[in-house]
């Protein structure tokens, strides 16, 4: 609201856009293989809130909805923080533990004949995920939230499994696929759709304090206490990398309110966006490699 002069309800809309991560853009921030170690607890850290920051954001893209429109009375907040806080995290929860533990059934414990672990079939992974989210949603659950536990609670269905580790190589090839194709689409927004055309200095300042501000600043603070190597709890406060989920938060609250100043959003976002894939893209191999050196990780001993 101060540094580019938005509305409260748009300035709350833009936090909720900035706040989901999304390690896929900078892949070396991953888990890479599912029997962690010690040198993974930065990634499992980064993976896990990209994960779930995707669900707990989206409740305050209603409540920018609700400022856009009703306003925020106390009687309008009430019914926010209890229904789309409490009740739609608490039924995307449910619909993820429910979904995982019925999927981890059918694929792994349904007689040998019959279970989908036969199979070896990486789709499986892109079906259960359309699943959960579908079902999460017609129940008014978050879908980002059953998905991130439903996945959870596969893959302790079946510890070790050889199948867990296809399901984890398809997905991971699928994302990078998608990924590819959206980023193309993002960079045309940013050329042929002139998104960054009129950008203020004002809104370059802005992203340059979410980034290497606001973001490491709050991360270290989160960390206090946390018993790890430094250079481990920097990795962690620093990578908050920004992607197309936030995208996605804009266009969602965009197309189902009205946000006048919408064409500065999609700037700001656009530009923020860009600047951590610029940022961040370019620092993580060499930050991440210096971490496996210092606990004695090499890409020998990994394979």
């Amino acid at each position: 609201m101060w540094i580019i002069g938005l509305p409260l309800a748009s300035a709350i809309l833009l936090g909720a856009c900035l706040a989901p991560t999304d390690p896929v853009l900078a892949s070396d921030v991953q888990i890479e293989r599912s029997d962690g170690d010690e040198g993974c607890e930065a990634r499992f850290a980064l993976t896990s809130e990209a994960g779930l920051n995707d669900a707990l954001a989206f409740p305050f893209v209603y409540l920018a909805l609700l400022a856009a429109g009703a306003g925020l009375s106390a009687g309008g907040l009430g019914l926010w923080f209890w229904h789309d806080v409490i009740w739609r995290l608490s039924l995307g929860l449910l619909a993820g533990l429910a979904g995982g533990w019925l999927l981890g059934r059918i694929i792994y414990f349904l007689p040998d004949d019959t279970r989908l672990s036969r199979t070896g079939d990486g789709f499986i992974a892109l079906g259960m995920t359309l699943a959960i989210y579908a079902m999460a949603e017609f129940v008014q659950g978050y879908g980002f939230l059953a998905v991130f536990v439903a996945a959870l609670m596969l893959r302790t269905a079946a510890q070790g499994d050889d199948f867990n580790r296809e399901l984890l190589d398809f997905a991971d090839e699928t994302e990078r696929l998608v990924m590819m194709v959206l980023l193309l689409l993002f960079g045309g927004m940013l050329t042929g759709g002139g998104l960054l055309a009129s950008i203020s200095w004002q809104a370059v300042g802005l992203a340059a304090v979410v980034l290497l501000i606001i973001r490491p600043l709050i991360g270290w603070i989160a960390l206090t206490g946390v018993d790890r190597p430094k250079l481990e709890l920097f990795v962690i406060a620093f990578f908050g990398i920004r992607g197309l989920g936030s995208v996605y938060y804009l266009a969602f609250a965009v197309n189902h309110g009205d946000f006048p100043e919408h064409h500065l959003l999609w700037e700001v976002v656009g530009l923020i966006v860009l600047a951590s894939i610029v940022i961040h893209g370019l620092s993580v191999t060499p930050i991440m490699k210096r971490l496996d050196r210092h606990f004695g990780r090499t890409a020998e001993s990994e394979s």
